[in-house]
């Protein structure tokens, strides 16, 4: 299955930097790419507005599915997902702050987000825990302190109207204008955290028999927990940092991988980075291209999708049938 999901995300890479308002054909893209087509408004096109965007989207995409899989199997709960426990929101809100108070410091923004990622996923554990831990209460809990993260960003956007430049697009989550220099420091969290993930697969099937099991096998469950947990809030609040509050991606990814590789943690991280890799791609060409001239932030179409993805899932729990 990773075979054709590699060639999926390349296949999704090359129409989302070729198809736009502007179609490239294959041949200019494979010159502007090999630097043989330079100065040209094809090669501007390609370098300046559709690589970086392309990059970003594979990065965030990656990144936030594979957030995805940590969170659900280290709490060991289907409904949960970096946008759902306020794990974004956390990374938002110290995204906002960072630009309101140093708004050239670029290259510390991800690093900030992910302190306010990692804050809010441990807050919301630590709510779970005290009130019972159940699936449910899960989630409730990192609803109440998202939306008390995303008062916070508000609060600061009212006071620094200027920390957020496209503002709306950053609440939504889109990837337009993105640059390169934008998203290399994110690049630099993102692509150790992935690797760091896989490395820690093992982990992540012990932890899934339960904390007792996970202990009686050696493992030390509570500084697993807290070391995946800080992996995923490195890769939330890194693609939080340049693509915005973007949802559902963490969710939606998961279980469709589930389905289709099974649940041993090393091939569903894998297949997951490729899957949120082609799912954002996919949305942000669609987003691009389905209401020319017009263009909407990737984060409605996500939402379109994700919104009754996350009301059957519900559904399917209340039921009592395990995903």
């Amino acid at each position: 299955m990773l075979p054709v999901l590699l060639v999926l995300t390349c296949l999704a890479a090359f129409l989302s930097i070729s198809l736009g308002a502007v179609s490239v054909p294959p041949g200019d893209l494979w010159r502007a790419l090999t630097g043989q087509l330079q100065n040209t408004p094809t090669a501007h096109i390609i370098h300046y507005a559709r690589l970086p965007r392309t990059c970003g989207c594979l990065l965030a995409g990656a990144a936030l599915a594979v957030s995805g899989v940590i969170i659900q199997n280290v709490l060991s709960n289907p409904l949960a997902a970096p946008n759902i426990i306020g794990v974004n929101s956390g990374a938002g809100l110290m995204v906002a702050l960072s630009c309101a108070i140093a708004p050239t410091a670029a290259a510390y923004v991800p690093v900030m987000a992910f302190l306010g990622a990692l804050a809010g996923v441990l807050l919301v554990l630590l709510i779970a825990e005290r009130t019972g831990a159940s699936r449910f209460t899960l989630v409730l809990a990192g609803v109440a302190v998202s939306s008390i993260f995303s008062a916070g960003i508000d609060a600061v956007v009212t006071f620094v109207p200027e920390a957020l430049n496209g503002y709306s697009d950053f609440r939504i989550g889109g990837l337009s204008g993105l640059t390169m220099a934008r998203l290399l420091p994110a690049a630099w969290v993102i692509l150790p955290a992935l690797t760091a993930a896989l490395s820690m697969a093992d982990e992540m099937d012990l932890l899934l028999l339960g904390r007792d099991t996970a202990q009686s096998l050696g493992l030390s469950a509570k500084r697993s927990r807290l070391v995946l947990l800080t992996i995923s809030a490195a890769l939330a609040g890194a693609a939080v940092s340049f693509s915005g509050l973007l949802g559902f991606v963490g969710l939606i990814v998961p279980h469709i991988m589930r389905r289709l590789v099974g649940e041993e943690s090393r091939l569903l991280t894998a297949a997951s980075a490729l899957g949120g890799a082609v799912l954002l791609t996919l949305c942000d060409l669609a987003a691009r291209i389905l209401f020319l001239p017009y263009e909407l932030p990737v984060g409605i179409v996500l939402a379109l999708a994700g919104g009754p993805f996350f009301i059957w899932l519900l559904l399917w729990q209340r039921g009592g049938r395990i995903l």
